[in-house]
């Protein structure tokens, strides 16, 4: 496992590169588009973009009036608020408000700057995959992200799920977990931690 350090300035400045990167992807998107089913099951594209939005800028006592909405259900919260606003909003507003937040430094309670990149490269593939768009990984801000994943437990809870794997990536220097190996490009790594691929699918997809 990686033991390195990256400082708050390295990680912001690589969450603004990728909110730039989606803002410039979705301003070519059709309204169709925008309606697509992502790659994260049941919600729309416009959907993931409402999210992103939305916990990129979350305040602690808004997250709490939303999850006692959601009667205490994280994930019910992150699907009901993001459909609330993606029917309240049109494409281009979605857009604005991305592109408002891409210098935007703030990390909602009980989250860090590295979740915020996380997030964003995962939810930029949910986006970009459906549509048949092939949306680079910096490796960097991947690695950093795959390390985040493996430590963090809740929700993905990569090191019970992978139990009896080593994670070895081909691109750059990182690995975790013990037992049979799986190596592919870290940005590949990052998707089988955070559960949009399965084991099966590890080095048989290329870079993400």
């Amino acid at each position: 496992m990686s033991t390195e350090i990256v400082s708050d300035e390295q990680v912001w400045a690589a969450v603004a590169a990728e909110r730039r990167s989606l803002v410039d992807l979705l301003d070519g998107l059709t309204e169709q588009q925008w309606d697509r089913q992502s790659w994260c099951a049941g919600w729309r594209i416009r959907d993931v973009v409402a999210h992103i939005v939305l916990t990129s800028r979350a305040g602690a006592g808004e997250i709490l009036w939303e999850l006692l909405r959601a009667r205490g259900n994280p994930d019910r919260m992150s699907f009901a608020t993001a459909v609330r606003r993606a029917n309240s909003r049109s494409s281009q507003d979605l857009l604005a408000e991305l592109r408002a937040i891409v210098e935007l430094r703030h990390t909602p309670v009980g989250t860090t700057a590295l979740d915020r990149l996380m997030d964003l490269l995962v939810h930029g593939q949910d986006i970009a995959v459906p549509l048949g768009i092939r949306r680079e990984m910096p490796v960097d801000a991947a690695r950093w992200s795959a390390e985040r994943v493996w430590r963090m437990g809740w929700p993905f809870r990569a090191q019970r799920v992978l139990a009896g794997h080593r994670l070895i990536a081909t691109d750059t220097e990182w690995s975790a977990g013990s037992g049979a190996p799986l190596s592919a490009p870290i940005a590949e790594i990052l998707l089988l931690v955070t559960g949009r691929i399965p084991v099966a699918a590890v080095g048989r997809r290329g870079s993400a």
